[in-house]
C-alpha cells in the first residue's frame, strides 16, 4: 500500500470511529508503528486530524485550522503536480483569479513567463511575486489580512469582485465532500471564495486528497458550482466518481 493510500485509510477509520490508535492501525494495515506515527504527523499538519497520546482523533473543525506555513510543508509533491496540471486550464489570454493558499501558491510559481495575463489575487505574498513579472498585470484585492492564511477578506476585498469578470478562478479549499460541497473554517474567507467563483466564467478547485471528506463550518460552493476539481492520485477512483457525479470534472494527477 502506498503512503497516500495508507493515509486515506487512516482518515477513513478516524472519521468513522472518531478515534484511532497507533497499535491497532499498525496491526490492521501491516506496517510498523513508526510508519503510522509518520502518517499521523502528515495528516495532522494537513489539518485532517489531531494527534493525541497513542493515536489520533477526528479534528474539531470549528476550532482548528492549520496556519499557511504548516500546510505549505505537507503533500508538497502532490501540490506541485496539481499546480502543473492546472496550467492546462489557463485561458489563451485574458484574466484569472488566484485564491490564497498553499497549492495556489505553487500555481503562481509555475505560471509561464511568456503568457500575457491579468491576475487578480487576495494574497499579498502572491501579489509581490507576480508584480515582478513583465507579462502579468496584477490586481490586488484589499481588505483585512488574516494572519493564519495571509488572505485578504472583508468588504474591501469583496467589493471589487462585484465589478470584475474573469475567465477562470483558481480556488483553494480546506474541505470537500459530495454532501457538503466546498467548505472552509472561516466565514470571511468563505465569502470571498464564493465571490471569486461568481466573478469567473469557469472555476477550477485545486486540492490534495487529504482535503476530501473534510467538512468545515462555512460552505462557499456546491460541487455543481465549479467546473473542474484537480487533485492527486491518492484519491480513490470510486471517490473521484462520487464527486464527479455532482457536476465537476475530476482530474487526478
Amino acid at each position: 500500500m502506498y503512503a497516500a493510500e495508507r493515509q486515506q485509510e487512516i482518515l477513513h477509520r478516524t472519521r468513522q470511529a472518531g478515534r484511532v490508535d497507533v497499535v491497532s492501525l499498525a496491526e490492521d494495515i501491516g506496517v510498523t508503528m513508526e510508519t503510522i506515527r509518520r502518517d499521523l504527523t502528515v495528516l495532522e499538519r494537513a489539518g485532517a486530524l489531531r494527534r493525541v497520546y497513542g493515536g489520533a482523533i477526528a479534528v474539531e473543525r470549528l476550532s482548528f485550522e492549520p496556519a499557511l506555513a504548516a500546510r505549505d510543508e505537507v503533500m508538497t509533491t502532490e501540490k506541485e503536480r496539481i499546480a502543473k496540471a492546472a496550467l492546462a486550464e489557463l485561458p489563451a489570454g485574458g484574466s484569472i483569479i488566484i485564491d490564497a493558499g498553499s497549492t495556489t501558491r505553487r500555481l503562481v510559481q509555475v505560471l509561464p513567463v511568456d503568457h500575457e495575463l491579468t491576475v487578480v489575487v487576495n494574497s499579498p505574498p502572491l501579489a509581490t511575486v507576480l508584480a515582478t513579472r513583465s507579462n502579468v498585470n496584477v490586481i490586488m484585492l484589499g481588505g483585512r489580512v488574516r494572519g493564519r492564511t495571509l488572505a485578504t477578506v472583508g468588504d474591501w476585498a469583496m467589493r471589487p469582485l462585484d465589478r470584475l469578470r474573469v475567465d477562470v478562478a483558481f480556488i483553494g479549499t480546506n474541505g470537500c465532500s459530495a454532501e457538503a460541497g466546498l467548505t472552509t473554517p472561516d466565514p470571511a474567507e468563505a465569502a470571498i471564495k464564493e465571490a471569486m467563483i461568481k466573478a469567473a466564467d469557469r472555476s477550477v478547485v485545486l486540492l490534495d486528497h487529504t482535503k476530501i471528506g473534510n467538512d468545515y463550518v462555512a460552505r462557499f460552493a456546491a460541487l455543481a458550482d465549479v467546473s473542474v476539481l484537480i487533485t492527486d492520485t491518492g484519491l480513490a477512483a470510486d471517490l473521484a466518481a462520487e464527486l464527479a457525479a455532482e457536476g465537476p470534472e475530476v482530474i487526478r494527477v
